[in-house]
């Protein structure tokens, strides 16, 4: 028998770890690895680096495992950044790979070099590596899984000098098992309970932590022992609580002064799960309103060491939850009545207004959609200006079914979306998938469609057609910025380019259309994309 390659020892070592599913776009430098492709791996082909990566990342949420990315080389790397980005910030764990010029002549840094592959992917990935010996590449690919897995999870990138797979290997590689979760210190997890415990009227502020951990079931369990009212920390991309339970009163606004004054009355405010805070514009105002004293869990020691304000401590969201449940006395009732907002998430309210002059509303657009829609549907959000809308007629009340990005990097929703609703597939959930992406979003990953339709993924894309970039007008109205140009966007067929890509694409002018064009839908086998065009409106920030 042939002494055994590189190849043969990764490509065991991933069977090992469960990564037989490879996302990527192939390149010339990435084909020595992806020669002689083992009949039990699985290559999800996309037409672009981006795609991949969100595609990943989606299906990794979805499956909670990692997921491996495979791009090619400086070029399809800088493709993909914003979707790193968003992963990063998503805290989903990838492994992403590109592939390098033969070691013969990097030196000489020849075309398509990934000069500085260590440097090129950083802030946004945990680790970043080129093996400096090609023996080393199935130990540096059980150290990026580690890397990966431990908390904060997030995703990390290896560059592989393409004549590397096919020399010798020296023995199997080495699986370990690695610790995902990190417990909270236990006489600080005891402070907190005590603090909230002496408190009159504490908040709870949850995030998205709360939400891969699978930790409903913990976050409503201490909510109701407290009888303490529940907030989405801003801009969550996982919601962490039931949006329709009677504790809930919304997402926090998205900038300084208006959460401060949101949460004005509280004496203490815990965090769980959630930086301190994402801000976004900038409304200047205090950290935190007087009298308020703040508490932060997290497991990541850069969103604990950059927080303005607050007590914080390390560890895993859920444990955190348990541990204070356990320690904290409970509430008969709640200290004052619960405000709840009627945008639920969503940082700002739904514009004023519904269908008129023969043009569909937002708010009617999307209640329409929660009507036709499934009641398991998993929903899929990149609207910026819709959003007020979107969660005022779709509030969340199901664990895993809302997905959105943590960045603000458009582009991640779309091959998201493909990710997940692969990812649905292959758990045996199969719950359907609907996309809501604005026209303009629509275009940063659209090449993702032909993901969906090769592989017959039954996703409704629902793109709100409004012509322009309206959350940016909301925004030249906050900076007092009249006058930009390039925030109008016409001439665009989304129709078309759904065809293109061999989807089914349709046009709905009125909300019997739309029911219609969505029952089709959730019954056909492929992916769907539906335009609907929507009144122009302007989203208010605060």
């Amino acid at each position: 028998m042939s002494e055994p390659t590189i190849r043969d020892v990764t490509y065991q070592l991933l069977r090992e770890l469960g990564l037989t599913t490879v996302f990527g776009n192939p390149g010339s430098t990435e084909e020595t690895f992806l020669k002689d492709f083992p009949g039990d791996f699985r290559y999800i082909q996309t037409l672009q680096e981006a795609s991949a990566v969100g595609a990943a990342d989606g299906y990794a949420q979805g499956m909670r495992r990692p997921a491996l990315v495979n791009v090619h080389t400086s070029a399809g790397l800088c493709n993909g950044m914003s979707n790193v980005l968003t992963a990063a910030m998503n805290h989903t764990p990838l492994i992403i790979t590109a592939g390098n010029q033969t070691r013969e002549m990097l030196l000489m840094e020849p075309w398509l070099t990934n000069i500085e592959p260590g440097m090129l992917p950083r802030p946004w990935v945990k680790w970043s590596y080129e093996p400096v010996r090609a023996e080393d590449v199935p130990a540096a690919f059980m150290r990026a899984y580690a890397v990966a897995m431990q908390p904060p999870q997030g995703p990390v990138f290896l560059s592989i000098p393409l004549d590397d797979w096919d020399k010798p290997a020296r023995g199997a590689a080495t699986v370990r098992s690695v610790a995902s979760r990190v417990a909270p210190d236990p006489d600080g997890i005891a402070r907190f309970a005590e603090a909230l415990g002496a408190a009159r009227h504490p908040a709870l502020i949850y995030g998205a932590a709360i939400a891969r951990g699978q930790g409903w079931p913990q976050a409503i369990a201490l909510a109701e022992k407290l009888q303490a009212p529940v907030y989405s920390a801003p801009a969550s991309e996982r919601p962490p609580f039931p949006e329709t339970h009677a504790l809930y009163c919304g997402g926090l606004p998205f900038a300084m002064g208006p959460l401060a004054k949101r949460l004005e009355g509280h004496d203490l405010a815990v965090v769980i799960g959630a930086p301190v805070f994402r801000y976004y514009p900038y409304v200047p105002g205090p950290w935190l309103p007087d009298g308020l004293r703040l508490l932060h869990v997290s497991d990541d020691p850069v969103e604990t060491g950059r927080a303005p304000v607050g007590e914080s401590l390390i560890g895993d969201a859920v444990l955190a939850l348990e541990a204070l449940e356990r320690l904290v006395p409970p509430r008969a009732e709640p200290v004052r009545p619960i405000e709840r907002q009627p945008h639920g998430m969503a940082p700002h309210p739904a514009a004023t207004g519904g269908s008129a002059d023969g043009e569909i509303g937002a708010l009617d657009l999307f209640r329409a959609l929660r009507e036709a829609a499934p009641a398991d549907t998993v929903l899929v959000e990149e609207s910026p200006s819709n959003l007020g809308e979107l969660h005022t007629a779709w509030p969340v009340d199901k664990p895993d079914s809302f997905y959105t990005f943590a960045s603000g990097s458009l582009g991640w929703n779309l091959p998201a979306a493909v990710g997940i609703a692969l990812a649905e597939r292959d758990s045996g959930r199969n719950r359907p998938v609907l996309a809501v992406i604005g026209d303009g979003s629509f275009q940063y990953s659209v090449q993702a469609l032909w993901t969906a339709a090769q592989h017959d993924l039954p996703v409704l894309f629902v793109a709100p057609r409004n012509g322009q970039y309206a959350i940016l007008k909301a925004f030249a109205e906050l900076e007092e910025t009249p006058g930009v140009p390039g925030l109008d966007i016409p001439g665009l067929d989304l129709v078309a380019l759904a065809k293109g890509y061999g989807c089914t694409g349709e046009r709905a002018e009125t909300l019997d259309e739309v029911r219609r064009i969505c029952a089709e839908a959730f019954s056909r086998k492929g992916p769907t994309v539906l335009e609907v065009p929507i009144a122009k409106t302007v989203p208010s920030l605060l």
